[in-house]
């Protein structure tokens, strides 16, 4: 029941409670698009859909993983699922443990039946290599909702203040190795809000993973989440005195996209995106996808329409920064130089 109710407690807490990073941004507030007033192209010819792992999106925007395992997770993730077939867009569930652990819980994770035809991934946290599983753990979790790739998450620093954190990050990357090896499914490592480095970068292409989410500083915090359900003061001074802690989003976009890298490993910016232009400013320093996390919960917490909306207007956003640079595909905008660094 402990993952249950921690699963519950994170959904409450993200929903109703201002859990932002404090005193450190995602950066991308530091670049600036060059505004084409002769953009020389139609808007309705601007084309934002893409091909990846055998799936199209009509739109480079992934659901980032969230939530699964309670008892509410079920309708926010049917919810999510159902926004992103309509939109065309990529969809992580939360971790999966929980349902791993009590098997009755695999409904709240299932959303295939909602959404045939989206890029979905599976999702369990790196940390529980060093706590019994395998690569059987991680095939289960795919098989579990008919996914195309699995995350593989890195969350050192929330399971560092959380009261029952698993700590024990020794090691890891000879394990996730392994998975990449024999699970089966593309593999991509996502930090959760404190961004990856250099050095951790080298270590996961290494290890062969497909793609990493950078998910960087500067949206929301899983140390102030977690602050808010320690009941000892001194605990909570601890996990509150890194609401700052991390590499802004785009520090961390350009430090893993950094030489050595694989050429067709791919790399995904989530922490802080809330827009469509910072979608373009992520893609045109060179992300792959760009994800969003806590507007989607908010919208699915209402209604399917609701995510709908939030997603189209983040599309249409994107469509419209596209036509402002004079760029009407993908491929152009990653290429180009079309962002300007201010600061």
């Amino acid at each position: 029941m402990e993952t249950e109710s921690r699963k519950s407690d994170h959904i409450r807490i993200c929903l109703e409670e201002d859990v932002s990073a404090r005193g450190i941004t995602s950066g991308f507030e530091r670049y600036r698009f060059i505004h084409q007033a002769l953009p020389e192209i139609n808007l309705l010819d601007v084309d934002t859909s893409l091909q990846l792992w055998g799936r199209a999106l009509h739109v480079p925007l992934l659901i980032s993983s969230m939530t699964g395992g309670a008892p509410r997770a079920e309708e926010i993730n049917r919810n999510l699922a159902s926004g992103a077939q309509e939109l065309g867009l990529a969809m992580g569930v939360g971790s999966q443990r929980a349902a791993i652990e009590r098997p009755e819980l695999a409904s709240t994770y299932q959303v295939r039946k909602y959404a045939p035809d989206v890029l979905l991934f599976a999702n369990v946290g790196a940390v529980q290599l060093n706590y019994s599983y395998g690569v059987e753990e991680c095939r289960r979790a795919v098989d579990m909702i008919d996914a195309d790739a699995l995350v593989l998450h890195l969350n050192a620093m929330q399971e560092a203040v959380q009261p029952e954190g698993d700590t024990n990050f020794e090691g890891l990357a000879a394990k996730i190795e392994k998975v990449c090896r024999e699970a089966g499914v593309p593999v991509i490592a996502k930090e959760v809000g404190w961004g990856i480095s250099y050095e951790a970068a080298q270590l996961l292409w290494n290890a062969g993973v497909s793609a990493i989410d950078v998910a960087g500083a500067g949206g929301t915090s899983w140390s102030q989440v977690e602050a808010q359900r320690i009941q000892a003061e001194s605990g909570r001074l601890v996990a509150e005195a890194f609401a700052g802690w991390g590499i802004p989003t785009t520090e961390s976009l350009r430090l893993v996209l950094a030489e050595p890298k694989p050429v067709n490993a791919m790399v995904f910016a989530s922490g802080g995106v809330r827009n469509g232009i910072d979608v373009a400013k992520a893609l045109a320093l060179g992300a792959t996808l760009a994800g969003i996390a806590r507007p989607f919960l908010k919208a699915a917490a209402i209604s399917p329409e609701a995510v709908v909306e939030v997603g189209g207007v983040i599309r249409d956003q994107l469509r419209v920064a596209m036509f402002g640079v004079g760029v009407n595909n993908l491929a152009t905008l990653r290429n180009g130089d079309s962002l300007k660094e201010i600061g």
